[in-house]
Parts: C-alpha cells; sequence; structure tokens
C-alpha cells in the first residue's frame, strides 16, 4: 500500500509531460479501476497505467494509507478462465480477481457493472458490433469516464500514452507476480502500522497457488522475457491507447476468443 508514489512515473501524452490528471480526468475517492485479462499474465501490459490507478486512489485520500490501510478499489477480470495470479499488484481480497468461465461479452459486462468501474482497461482486440442485455450498456457509458487499450507486451500499437518507471520499486509487482511458487518468500510480516499484510495471510497464499495452476512454465518463462523488452536500465516503459468508451467495449467482445 505505501511502496509506490506518482512521483515514481514519467506520463507523457501525445509526446508531452502529462500529469496524473491528464491522465485520468476528474479521479475522485470514488474512483475503480478495471483490467480486462485474457491471456496468461496479460495484465503484466498494463502494469504502470494499473499502479497509477493505485497511487491515484491513495492521493485523492491519504488516510487510506495510513488510519484505514485498505487495498485499493482495482479488479482484475480474467475471461475463460484464471491467467495466473495478479494479486501482487494488490488485487486483494481475492474478490477482486474476478475469474469469468466464459468469454460471452454480456457476462463480462456484467461483472464490470456490478464492481462499479469508472476507469477501464481492455486488451487490444478486434472490435465486435455486439448487443448487451438492455440497459447494461448506457449504464457503462453514464459511468466510465476513461478507458484504454493495452497489450500484454507493454506496448500497445497505435499508443498516445507513455508510461515510464523512474524507481526500481515500480518493478516489484510484475516481478512477484512471474516469480515461481519456489522462489516466492511469502514471508509473516507487517506493515509500518503494525497491521498485517496480505503476504502475512494463508488466505492469500492460497490463493497464488490455487491460480499457479492457471499457467504454465513456459507461461511464465515468456512472460518475464517479454517484460524485458519493455526495460532500460531495469526499469519498464509502456505505451497505451485512450479510447471512447463504446470502442472498448467492442474491443470488450473479443477477449478471449482468440483474436489477435
Amino acid at each position: 500500500m505505501s511502496l509506490l508514489k506518482t512521483e515514481m512515473f514519467d506520463i507523457s501524452i501525445n509526446g508531452r509531460p502529462a500529469s496524473v490528471e491528464d491522465l485520468f480526468p476528474g479521479w475522485n475517492q470514488h474512483d475503480r479501476f478495471g483490467l480486462v485479462i485474457d491471456e496468461a499474465f496479460g495484465g503484466i501490459g498494463a502494469t504502470h497505467l494499473l499502479q497509477l490507478g493505485m497511487t491515484a486512489y491513495y492521493d485523492v485520500k491519504p488516510s487510506r494509507r495510513t488510519t484505514l490501510t485498505v487495498y485499493p478499489e482495482i479488479y482484475a477480470f480474467h475471461i475463460g478462465k484464471g491467467h495466473g495470479a495478479h494479486a501482487h499488484y494488490d488485487f486483494w481480497p481475492a474478490r477482486r480477481e474476478v475469474i469469468l468461465a466464459t468469454n460471452d461479452h454480456r457476462e463480462i459486462l456484467d461483472a464490470i457493472n456490478d464492481r462499479g468501474i469508472t476507469r477501464l482497461a481492455v486488451p487490444d482486440r478486434p472490435m465486435r458490433n455486439v448487443v448487451h442485455r438492455p440497459k447494461e450498456e448506457d449504464a457503462a457509458f453514464d459511468r466510465i469516464a476513461s478507458a484504454f487499450v493495452y497489450d500484454s507486451s507493454g506496448r500497445a500499437a497505435g499508443s498516445d500514452v507513455t508510461i515510464a518507471g523512474k524507481d526500481k520499486r515500480t518493478e516489484y509487482n510484475p516481478t512477484q507476480t512471474l516469480r515461481p511458487l519456489s522462489e516466492l518468500r511469502l514471508n509473516r510480516i507487517s506493515s509500518a502500522t503494525g497491521r498485517p499484510m496480505k503476504e502475512a495471510d494463508d488466505t492469500f497464499l492460497h490463493w497464488i497457488v490455487e491460480r499457479d495452476a492457471d499457467v504454465t512454465d513456459e507461461d511464465r518463462a515468456f512472460a518475464r522475457a517479454r517484460r524485458e523488452l519493455v526495460k532500460t536500465g531495469g526499469l519498464g516503459s509502456e505505451a497505451y491507447r485512450r479510447v471512447p468508451v463504446a470502442e472498448a467495449l467492442k474491443r470488450l467482445a473479443s477477449a478471449g476468443r482468440g483474436d489477435a
């Protein structure tokens, strides 16, 4: 919860320096970030966008880091099946990693609406013209304030947003996520406030073990090698596209269908 700070990132939009407010206009204390994942460790490609959503969650209400010590309101939507635990990013408790055993666009949007997502990142998939359940699409249009397209490689084509890490701590979450169980050090540790962290919770370990069955050793090795490709001097730089919500929902409709 206290690992990341906004100043650990450089943001550029259309080639010019930008702020978190430029990235997430009008962010407020009720915002919730949603990340759609449809391939093994796919969410790694949205690392810095997600992490800035996490810092924005705390910055808008600093008591969340201190007296409350709550985890950020972020949700991962795994399409079709689980795609490896992303819980190290603070998708915790486990209900914040939503495993959808379907690629039905209606079920996916229902899940997003149920969690009140206001900032949405979807994988770069072809657009499909689809029909959602009555009023569900309008509910999303009314609530979602920002939408982004990301690529699991960390570099979305046609990007207009670049986010680069400036501190080695910005690579902690992807590094932990991609470590095999044999390398993880899940110690019984406490935060600076004396309150337990998720790593000290038996249910966290059980979740990591359970989700390990989602992926193969080859998946993990591929994701680790791919992460290295976006790094310079050990720090990652990622690219995204801002898109209208209507476009994001059309691309969402192809998630988990094997299209690239």
